[in-house]
């Protein structure tokens, strides 16, 4: 059984709302487990295959003193194999499998042999660099120990195995004999290993673990990178933390950091840091984030742009940060009970993380823009017009997708004092306490959500349900409840007795702030949780969504369709631009009247764009 989730606050750490742990919550149907069955069957066997051919475990393999030779790929080759034994490991907790259990603990096995004495572990930065740390903002020795000691936390409480533990705990003691403000004063250059040493923290009740992660977040903004002759924005490292208002930088690593700092805060009860916390997660949420939920509008440094500076065609919107970003909103969530940061959860899930993996589940982008226009170029390995593809060169997204569906179930609901909330609508079973509860849903296509209480105490308990913010018109046992809350029922429960939750999802058209010029004028078709888009294939003649228009005062329709294993389209009236009537080019202000004939735009579930082959895409539309 296991025994906690990626995200385990201690009972003294500052939390509204306590996570149950995934063996406590099964998802049984539906959406999530068909992907959670991928991940299973696909993703993480041809993810540890890709390992092999990629060279990540021969590097290992050469430091262990198994065979001889120099390491190839990545400087941070090791952090992929930490990132795949995580997700092997939650899904060993999900459903054991003694194959999988026995491949795990072959890595083990040979981190252990590659381990020195005094703890280090790393298969390439010494070889490279001729000695350890040498380079800590770009050869990311404690980004790679930081997925380790995830991976090592997970083992333990998925499948009770302390073997790697026993290493995690050799790394962090090595780390705190050598970094802090009384020995070496550094950072490195790509968070995470904030994050890792809480949870080791929480994990072994070693203080230290928990007073070093404090240091790293404290020493960022003190000019340690800039001590490197390097511009300390793309490292997280301008700003003191407490002290900045907005992201910037490196999306994923202002992200990892953020979550980190949560981690720090609540566990210090560091009520400054939380809420400096709060105020850059608003900004990145209101200001820098992408409707899909994608985080990073520069290729340039994989980073965060100004404010409103969101161009669809050119997000970078690497799958990584969204998977960063639901990581920081969880921890936030957890701290403070507030809806928005479940809202926040439900629109990376769908729409920032799932388009990241294919339907068959072993096929993956790397960065998801939200246009990819007719006749594009696949100019780099990363470019969507590629399609998604089955490794990369820096091959960070794949497991980091595979450890999070694969520990899916920590993120459905939570309990306190009161009862249970619950914040994510899948079909399955969720446990706490004496509260048992089966929920059984079709959601995202269908709104009815059906609560039935399967065990309960003899005392009054509240079942909480979270309300999104875009579910106008909502209704819980039949009497309307107040969208971005949750609404919460508090009695003595029976067997047998039910909630149903029915919320509306119609179709709706979104239009973004004024500010974000580059789609001022368009319109995005969402449905409930779900983000559309129009892709070339759906439209009447193959017309390519660049000469797509769409008009907002037609009502828009659905209808459930056998596209792609089943899915729910959305039909709108609009107009076709006729090339042949357009000249190419500038033109004098007014400019031509453009030729549009009349025709009807489908759209179809952002996440599911380019199961069918990459092809032209948008989900910013222009109005009639």
């Amino acid at each position: 059984m296991t025994t906690g989730g990626p995200a385990q606050p201690t009972a003294n750490a500052w939390s509204a709302f306590r996570p149950i742990a995934p063996g406590d919550v099964r998802i049984t149907g539906g959406l999530w487990a068909t992907r959670a069955d991928r991940n299973r069957k696909a993703a993480i066997p041809t993810g540890l295959q890709q390992l092999r051919e990629f060279k990540n475990l021969l590097n290992l393999e050469i430091a262990a003193g198994r065979t001889t030779g120099e390491p190839v790929g990545p400087i941070f080759a090791d952090s992929d194999v930490y990132k795949w034994l995580e997700g092997a490991a939650w899904e060993y907790g999900r459903q054991p499998d003694e194959g999988l259990l026995d491949d795990i603990l072959g890595i083990v096995g040979l981190l252990a042999d590659a381990q020195e004495p005094d703890g280090y572990l790393n298969s390439v930065v010494p070889v490279r660099d001729g000695g350890r740390y040498v380079n800590l903002p770009h050869h990311h020795e404690l980004y790679c120990y930081g997925h380790l000691i995830q991976a090592a936390v997970a083992l333990n409480r998925a499948a009770g195995r302390p073997e790697l533990l026993d290493i995690a705990i050799k790394v962090a003691d090595h780390l705190a004999e050598t970094f802090g403000p009384d020995l070496r004063h550094d950072v490195d250059g790509h968070p995470v290993i904030e994050m890792a040493l809480v949870e080791l923290f929480r994990e072994t009740g070693e203080r230290r673990y928990l007073d070093l992660a404090q240091y790293f977040v404290d020493a960022r903004g003190t000019g340690l990178i800039a001590g490197y002759g390097l511009a300390p924005a793309y490292f997280s490292d301008r700003v003191r933390v407490r002290e900045q208002t907005t992201v910037e930088g490196h999306a994923v690593r202002a992200v990892y950091l953020a979550a980190g700092a949560t981690d720090v805060a609540v566990e210090t009860h560091d009520q400054e840091l939380l809420d400096a916390l709060e105020v850059q997660f608003a900004s990145m949420a209101n200001e820098k984030e992408y409707l899909t939920g994608g985080l990073g509008s520069r290729w340039e440094g994989e980073a965060f742009g100004d404010p409103y500076e969101l161009p669809p065609d050119r997000a970078y919107a690497e799958t990584c940060a969204a998977i960063g970003g639901l990581q920081w909103a969880w921890r936030l969530l957890l701290a403070t009970g507030k809806p928005d940061y479940a809202d926040q959860i439900e629109r990376m899930l769908y729409n920032g993380v799932l388009p990241g993996v294919s339907l068959s589940g072993d096929r993956y982008f790397y960065v998801n823009p939200l246009q990819l226009r007719d006749n594009a170029l696949a100019d780099t390995e990363r470019s969507p017009a590629n399609g998604r593809l089955g490794w990369f060169g820096c091959a960070c997204c794949p497991p980091n997708v595979m450890r999070t569906f694969a520990s899916l179930e920590g993120y459905v609901a939570s309990s306190d004092g009161d009862g249970v909330q619950i914040h994510q609508y899948v079909p399955g079973a969720i446990s706490t306490g004496d509260l048992g509860l089966r929920v059984d849903t079709q959601y995202p296509w269908r709104g009815t959500v059906t609560i039935t209480v399967e065990s309960a105490p003899q005392v009054g308990q509240a079942i909480s349900v979270r309300i999104p913010a875009w579910a106008q018109g909502a209704t819980l046992a039949g009497q309307p409840v107040e969208p971005g809350t949750y609404a919460k029922i508090n009695r003595i429960w029976q067997p047998d007795d039910q909630l149903v939750l029915e919320l509306p999802l119609a179709p709706r058209l979104t239009v973004a702030d004024p500010r974000v010029d580059a789609v001022r004028g368009c319109v995005a078709v969402e449905r409930g949780p779900l983000v559309y888009a129009l892709e070339r294939e759906d439209q009447p003649d193959g017309a390519a969504p660049d000469d797509l228009a769409l008009d907002p005062s037609e009502p828009l329709t659905e209808e459930e369709s056998a596209l792609l294993e089943g899915i729910v389209v959305v039909r709108a009236k609009g107009a076709v631009i006729d090339r042949d009537a357009v000249s190419p080019g500038y033109s004098r202000h007014p400019g031509p009247t453009l030729s549009r004939g009349s025709t009807e735009l489908i759209a179809i579930p952002y996440h599911l764009w380019a199961n069918r082959g990459p092809q032209p895409m948008r989900v910013w539309i222009p109005s009639v």
